[in-house]
């Protein structure tokens, strides 16, 4: 997959130039670059309430103690948004605007939260490494000297 990307650099600027060269012959020169900026500046405009929308979210979610991991990853798929709503073209612009609608966003992370695979870090230790250990001393990182783990809680008394 990580091969295919410098194609992209290459294939998406062709098709862009194919569909301005396409819409400009059709509607003219003056009216495609019209639309073309306008595409830009209503779609900085959607970036905008789309992103305090999705920011004020993610801090209900943290003062009630909740992850705000959807409301993460919508501000990713914003930035993706609102990067390909800043480069000229038809193509890039139809993908900002699927990256800036609510379901449609919602939708693309809900798909590709289902085909992405969870690598843990560590989970992949060097040769002639065990897996979780630490390399200095050859424990794991929640064992003492003694072999025992110890778990719980604590609470801080502030001395005033």
């Amino acid at each position: 997959m990580l091969r295919k990307w410098p194609l992209l650099f290459i294939i998406i600027p062709l098709i862009e130039l194919y569909l301005i060269i396409k819409v400009g012959s059709y509607i003219g020169a003056l009216w495609t670059v019209i639309i073309v900026v306008m595409t830009a500046i209503i779609g900085i405009n959607l970036l905008r309430m789309q992103g305090l929308s999705t920011l004020k979210r993610a801090q209900q979610n943290m003062e009630q103690g909740v992850m705000p991991a959807m409301e993460m990853l919508e501000g990713l798929a914003l930035a993706v948004g609102g990067a390909l709503l800043i480069t000229p073209g038809f193509l890039t612009d139809a993908l900002g605007f699927i990256c800036l609608i609510p379901a449609t966003r919602r939708g693309m992370i809900r798909a590709f939260m289902a085909r992405a695979s969870v690598q843990t870090f560590g989970s992949q230790p060097p040769p002639g490494q065990p897996p979780f250990t630490n390399q200095s001393s050859g424990r794991s990182p929640n064992e003492s000297g003694d072999g025992r783990t110890i778990e719980g809680e604590f609470h801080r008394k502030d001395d005033k």
